[in-house]
């Protein structure tokens, strides 16, 4: 669902001004950094009754009641609409270039907002520059294929460089200085920063400053910490909870949301490619659209996997210092 941009301020109506929600109430849930309605709207229902002392009941109401006071604020749609009107709302998704027009093409346009976009792959295959390129272009111009506005990378690998980004807006004529100023870093050490890194991104999504989100990578710290198939019930349901809670913030704020992934091999698989995106069916069935980065030589091949409406089609894109580009575009050296 494509949430309205009309009236950016009301996203910051007070908690005070749901039924129910008295003075205690509102302490509670402003403890457990749900400071706003469209805060606990993009809640899930066990997170909020923590909050409250465990009682989900009355989570889920509040939960309901926040819902219903955003879709009357016209921040969020109706739970119901005919199919015509929510391709209205569909030809309003903004789109953020990645720097390579075949990239974009594959893509429908550019990444998506109100989505979750996952691209996985094999180490070297342009992972984190497509990201620190994403970084870039979402401070261009609307008709140069950006938002204008910043970007939130969170690194949990130790990947992010500022001299790329710097590299990269040059390149594009931007203000290396300015484009640094636009983006706001967060190092997550283990999955429980990481997960509290994206329960504040609330606080920072409101003014509308920030329109794209990077996650660089979702799930390498869950797959250190949880060695072995005693843990992994619990590793799936904390990437669960971290993924949903991820894909609600894109739809709530209207923000595009980026994650890369990493990839293990399938052993027992004798034909094909036995590579895997790592956090299994977690991940897949969260992430609004996937994309499989391979090598070929110099250049690199993206395949859209899974997708509501694109054809499963490859295109091939390189990169370099100066991100992300077409082979047919290679830029000249200064």
């Amino acid at each position: 669902m494509v949430a309205s941009e009309e009236g950016d301020s009301s996203k910051d109506v007070d908690l005070a001004s749901l039924p129910g929600v008295g003075p205690v109430t509102k302490q509670k849930l402003m403890d457990a950094g749900i400071k706003t309605v469209m805060d606990l709207a993009s809640r899930g229902v066990g997170e909020v009754s923590d909050a409250l002392g465990g009682d989900m009941s009355k989570a889920s109401e509040l939960i309901n009641k926040a819902r219903e006071k955003l879709v009357e604020l016209g921040l969020l749609p109706k739970d119901f609409m005919t199919a015509r009107q929510l391709l209205s709302m569909r030809e309003k998704v903004a789109r953020i270039t990645t720097g390579s027009k075949n990239l974009d093409r594959l893509l429908g346009g550019g990444v998506e907002s109100s989505a979750v976009t996952e691209f996985y792959g094999e180490f070297g295959t342009g992972k984190t520059q497509i990201c620190s390129t994403l970084a870039v272009t979402v401070q261009l111009p609307p008709e140069s294929g950006g938002l204008s506005a910043g970007a939130i990378y969170i690194d949990t690998e130790g990947t992010f460089r500022p001299e790329r980004i710097s590299e990269i807006a040059d390149h594009r004529g931007l203000d290396p200085t300015h484009v640094l100023e636009n983006i706001l870093v967060a190092r997550a050490y283990n999955s429980a920063h990481q997960e509290l890194i994206i329960r504040e991104l609330g606080d920072y999504l409101r003014d509308g400053k920030y329109k794209l989100v990077i996650l660089d990578s979702a799930v390498a710290h869950y797959r250190a910490e949880y060695a072995g198939r005693g843990t992994l019930a619990e590793r799936q349901q904390r990437l669960n909870l971290l993924m949903h809670q991820l894909l609600r913030l894109a739809e709530s704020y209207n923000i595009a949301a980026v994650i890369t992934n990493q990839v293990m091999a399938t052993p027992d698989m004798f034909f094909g490619d036995p590579t895997r995106p790592a956090g299994g069916h977690v991940v897949a069935h969260t992430v609004t659209y996937r994309v499989y980065l391979r090598k070929s030589g110099k250049n690199r091949i993206a395949r859209m996997i899974d997708s509501p409406y694109h054809p499963e089609t490859e295109v091939v894109f390189m990169v370099d210092e100066h991100g992300v580009y077409d082979p047919e575009e290679q830029p000249k050296k200064k």
